[in-house]
């Protein structure tokens, strides 16, 4: 019985009694986990480097020149070109009688206050009057800062501010002062209001 004390274990055995001895993961298994993670990384940055590029980039590195031809037709129309905008966003530019151009803005709508809290919405269809195309073109890259002015005085008003012919003169003359304002040193001639609806 003394000689089983001195010898070794067998190797699948640890010192005491049979229990099996934590195994090392084989070097394989490793080696195909790292190969996965590799795989998955290049896959990733693969389909991030190689799906296409949006309209607006893809026109900075050349565009063909039937699309070129195209912008210059829409902007015969009386189109605004649409740098980056919806199509339902941009403005609409028209000639009318005596060399004045019609700068038609995108619908606005606000939140309007009212004494009791009632939610309430102003609905605006605006048309600015112009002297000639240049300042149409001054205006359309500072459409945002429009819309910031006119959001930001519109939510102020209160649908009593609009009753009456004296209230529809005052909203023109106000919003005429501000558009001035974002135009310097072009001058818009006139604000016309083609659609006031107060929900």
């Amino acid at each position: 019985m003394a000689e089983n004390t001195d010898k070794e274990a067998p190797e699948g055995e640890g010192a005491e009694g049979g229990v099996p001895a934590k195994k090392k993961p084989p070097i394989l298994i490793i080696a195909i986990a790292a190969g996965v993670l590799v795989l998955g990384g290049g896959g990733a940055a693969a389909f991030f480097l190689m799906k296409p590029k949006p309209a607006a980039e893809a026109g900075e590195h050349g565009e063909k020149p039937a699309k070129k031809e195209k912008k210059k037709e829409e902007k015969k129309e009386g189109e605004a070109p649409k740098d980056g905008a919806a199509a339902g966003a941009a403005p609409t530019i028209k000639e009318g009688p005596d060399g004045v151009v019609f700068y038609t803005l995108p619908d606005i709508v606000v939140n309007m206050q009212t004494a009791d809290g009632k939610s309430t919405f102003l609905k605006l269809k605006l048309t600015f009057e112009l002297p000639d195309e240049e300042v149409a073109d001054s205006l359309t890259p500072n459409l945002p800062r429009l819309q910031d002015m006119f959001q930001t005085f519109l939510r102020e008003l209160r649908p009593e501010d609009l009753n009456g012919s004296q209230g529809t003169y005052q909203l023109r003359v106000e919003l005429l002062r501000r558009v001035n304002l974002v135009a310097a040193p072009a001058k818009v001639n006139a604000v016309l209001i083609e659609e006031m609806l107060i929900n």
